[in-house]
């Protein structure tokens, strides 16, 4: 279609053949995934959205599209205000909107296979407040006005080895057991791609950027187990890692099996599993129980096969970045760069080193302006020239088969300005408050996210987001349950206790709409420490990211004699762990921007 007005309009009429008055699209697919394949792309290809996390509300006369405060300057930029509204989440929430908009007695579509039950509780309960109805459809209308939707991907799984992995599938579905056996239930549906990921040591290539299979699971009581997913896709050497303990079916077949589950008490998290799920298990007369998915935690506790992993891929990954950091201070200043270029010549070093899965998400390139949106995509619609004066910020990072990377830098094109310096050297203070924080078992990550804010809160300045995230083992780059943010920013609660062996991002940031934007981010992982006298037991965070932070852009005169300790120490570290990797020229380089700051 030659517009999204057209799109648009095109959907309005499909909903009235369908006798809809409205419908409600969220960006996700049926397993609640927040990156998703082309094919689950409804979201951008009817408003041109580009973000990782919105919905849309489309009613005969009005649309809404709805995201939180990483997207207010991308979502205007996208999207058409002549056929939108702007929405902010959480202050507006959707089902709240819906009360206040839906037509009197109206009849508001939704996919059941793309939201969860308490999300249609909500929404019911409020449109029932004007009479409305909330309608399940059994075929969604956007792909019925889609005409060249992509087919869900074809691609092959892959084994990922129990040497990297650290424990076998079949260890792994024995720890379910028992979780299931505490809780007397039969079974267990996994349907997060991340979860079905790691239990059975699988990966493939069916999203972009996130390691995942199409696919859904049920573990048994006894550890055995059903994956469904596409014949196609399972080759002998997948069948012969699975073993006779896991059944294959057609992905197509999942939905009937969970009808089979008369009088068995099944669980199932309220939070990864859709509405239809819960829908199909109901139909069948199963005693649905709702805990966590019991891969949640488990996964995010990495092992020491997984920690040796990411540390080799943090290595390798900080080798390439430091070539590109390199190149980009020499190459800049002459003019001639694009966003786009940039990220291209960095995913080029990455490529470099032979052993590049994939990126682990969209590079983030992102010069002045640009900067100063968090979660920017660079296109080549949106592609700036970088220029003298500016500050460029690039968040990228790489997918290995022994681990997942992210970090940011910022570099300066020419001199920064002294407000440049200013702001770059607090957010660089917050940064290595969580690096050196320490804190006692059974602390969340929103009680350290203030640290982070400190230095700039004391000069009335803040950012919309939050400062660390969960990050996976040659898995998604984010990570539940643990964050390091308050609950009211985008990602949800944050209330996880933090334990031993999770691995996190530390990126702070601060943003100066229209001029530029910071954050510094590297990788963390939760350690124990031991601490002489100490009355209980604390953790803190062992840096796992080595790549240098920007010393022309620091003003020394705001650091503490202990921040300059560390920074100096990391420098250290950055040049002990990548120099090697590096040829003499590099190397040379390198040694400067790690020199001691006094």
């Amino acid at each position: 279609m030659s517009s999204y007005a057209d799109r648009l309009q095109a959907l309005r009429e499909q909903l009235k053949r369908d006798r809809l008055d409205g419908f409600v699209v969220p960006l996700t697919d049926e397993h609640m995934s927040e990156y998703v394949g082309a094919y689950a792309q409804r979201l951008a290809w009817l408003t041109g959205f580009q973000g990782s996390a919105g919905t849309a509300v489309v009613l005969p006369q009005e649309a809404a599209i709805f995201t939180d405060g990483r997207y207010t300057l991308q979502v205007r930029q996208q999207v058409s205000a002549d056929d939108w509204q702007y929405v902010g989440v959480p202050a507006t929430s959707v089902s709240g909107w819906l009360g206040a908009h839906a037509p009197d007695g109206g009849r508001i579509g939704y996919d059941p296979w793309l939201h969860t039950r308490a999300w249609v509780e909500e929404a019911r309960k409020a449109l029932a407040e004007k009479g409305a109805e909330l309608v399940a459809v059994d075929t969604n209308p956007i792909d019925a006005v889609w005409p060249d939707k992509p087919a869900p991907s074809g691609a092959t799984l892959a084994v990922q080895d129990d040497a990297a992995a650290g424990k076998s599938s079949a260890a792994k579905r024995a720890e379910i057991a028992d979780w299931l056996a505490e809780r007397k239930a039969d079974a267990v549906v996994l349907s997060a791609l991340d979860s079905i990921a790691w239990a059975f040591n699988i990966r493939g290539t069916d999203v972009a950027h996130t390691p995942v299979a199409l696919a859904y699971a049920i573990v048994n009581a006894d550890g055995t187990a059903d994956l469904f997913v596409a014949p196609e896709k399972v080759t002998d050497a997948v069948r012969q890692h699975l073993g006779n303990a896991i059944r294959i079916h057609d992905r197509a077949a999942f939905a009937p099996a969970l009808r089979g589950f008369q009088g068995k008490r099944v669980a199932a998290d309220p939070e990864r599993a859709v509405a239809a799920i819960f829908d199909s298990l109901d139909a069948g007369g199963a005693k649905i129980l709702s805990p966590r998915d019991p891969v949640v935690l488990a996964k995010a506790l990495k092992n020491p096969a997984e920690i040796a992993g990411q540390k080799a891929a943090q290595a390798r990954d900080g080798a390439a970045l430091v070539r590109f950091l390199k190149w980009f201070e020499e190459t800049a200043p002459q003019g001639g760069l694009t966003e786009m270029s940039a990220a291209d010549r960095l995913q080029a070093f990455r490529e470099e080193t032979g052993v590049l899965k994939d990126l682990s998400f969209d590079t983030i390139s992102a010069t002045g302006p640009n900067g100063a949106i968090p979660h920017y995509k660079v296109t080549p619609e949106s592609s700036l020239s970088i220029e003298r004066g500016q500050l460029y910020l690039v968040d990228s990072g790489g997918q290995y088969a022994d681990g997942t990377t992210d970090v940011t830098r910022v570099m300066p094109v020419g001199e920064a300005s002294d407000e440049m310096k200013d702001r770059f050297t607090r957010v660089l203070k917050g940064h290595i408050a969580i690096a050196t924080a320490v804190f006692p078992e059974g602390t969340t990550g929103a009680q350290l996210d203030s640290f982070a804010r400190r230095p700039l809160w004391e000069v009335g300045l803040d950012y919309g987001h939050g400062t660390g995230h969960g990050v996976g083992a040659y898995l998604s780059v984010h990570e539940g349950p643990q964050r390091i943010a308050q609950p009211f920013y985008p990602g949800g609660q944050s209330l996880e206790p933090l334990k031993a062996g999770m691995f996190l991002s530390n990126e702070p940031g601060y943003y100066k709409a229209g001029e530029f934007g910071i954050r510094i981010e590297n990788l963390v992982l939760v350690v124990k420490q031991l601490i002489s006298g100490a009355e209980q037991s604390m953790l803190g965070f062992e840096t796992l990211t080595f790549a240098p932070i920007e010393r022309t852009l620091i003003k020394p005169s705001l650091l503490t004699s202990r921040e300059l300790e560390w920074l100096n120490a990391y420098h250290a570290q950055v040049l002990a762990v990548v120099g090697p990797l590096l040829s003499g020229d590099e190397r040379l380089w390198l040694v400067g921007k790690c020199a001691p700051i006094a």
